[in-house]
């Protein structure tokens, strides 16, 4: 074990503070003191997060002003024919409000199947498997399989819509980061950031969420070599914070990810770099 590398990590993770929180998606959940309502908003607000994030935010600030103070009780009563207007003319980069009525739509059906998003996603997890990929491959692929003909009509999902792509799987390489992060949020134990909620997942089953900020450090930090930020990379980049803390790898994510997100990792040179907790054991300094 690196216990430089691990000692930095460590200070790095309780140094996260609640202005990251703000500046994060994950800070919608904490809105709400209710699991059920966490649940639901948690894979909203995760299946948005993609793109500049202050405009992730605003976006998911529109959403929620319409959904109001109770999730769970707003999908379960999600009446596309009736409901869908409500969403008219929202635009988050390629998905659109049909996009969003049929996420709304789809967390509704799981709802009403298993009595919550836990224990769906469970239906499709084998205890044995070494990671949570398998446990992803099904979850999207009973989602995608779904009856969304009140959105789409009996053809089904228009090939023209991006709602496939909040539901990716590992199966076709994708580094699944959002639903990665939605597993995190969910799974991790509560600790101001994370909301512990599911207790039929392991945290040492995570993946870490690899988005372009995890890629680029990753790769400073050595934990990979991959130039995608596929599945492939999210293993590797996972195993490598695994030898850090077997039981609980991902817990790194939050405050390594805020260095490009918060910190300017990136995206401000030198002056970013000279200021950094893990300029030290950093391979990407920027030296002059």
């Amino acid at each position: 074990m690196n216990r430089t590398l691990k000692d930095i990590l460590d200070r790095l993770y309780e140094a996260r503070s609640l202005a990251h929180l703000a500046n994060d998606p994950l800070s919608f959940c904490h809105r709400y003191p209710g699991p059920a309502d966490r649940e639901v908003v948690g894979l909203i607000a995760a299946s948005f997060a993609y793109g500049n994030v202050k405009i992730i935010l605003r976006n998911l600030e529109r959403i929620f002003s319409v959904i109001g103070p109770a999730p769970r009780r707003f999908v379960e009563q999600f009446e596309p024919e009736r409901d869908a207007r409500l969403f008219s003319g929202f635009k988050h980069r390629f998905n659109d409000g049909r996009d969003l009525c049929a996420l709304l739509l789809a967390i509704r059906q799981m709802l009403a199947e298993t009595g919550s998003i836990e224990s769906y996603f469970l239906k499709g997890f084998d205890p044995q498997s070494g990671d949570i990929g398998p446990g992803i491959a099904s979850f999207s692929g009973r989602v995608l399989a779904m009856d969304f003909s009140p959105l789409f009509g009996p053809a089904g999902i228009f090939k023209d819509s991006y709602f496939p792509f909040f539901f990716p799987s590992p199966a076709g390489g994708s580094a699944c980061k959002r639903l990665c992060m939605y597993l995190r949020w969910m799974v991790r134990p509560a600790d101001g950031i994370d909301l512990g909620l599911w207790t039929g997942l392991s945290p040492e089953r995570l993946i870490i969420p690899v988005d372009a900020h995890i890629q680029r450090i990753g790769q400073y930090l050595g934990f990979t070599r991959r130039k995608q930020a596929d599945w492939k990379a999210a293993q590797e980049i996972t195993a490598a914070l695994a030898a850090l803390d077997p039981a609980d790898p991902v817990k790194y994510d939050f405050s390594v990810c805020h260095l490009g997100i918060s910190e300017g990792c990136g995206k401000s040179g030198r002056n970013a770099c000279l200021s950094c907790d893990i300029a030290g054991v950093c391979s990407g300094i920027v030296k002059n």
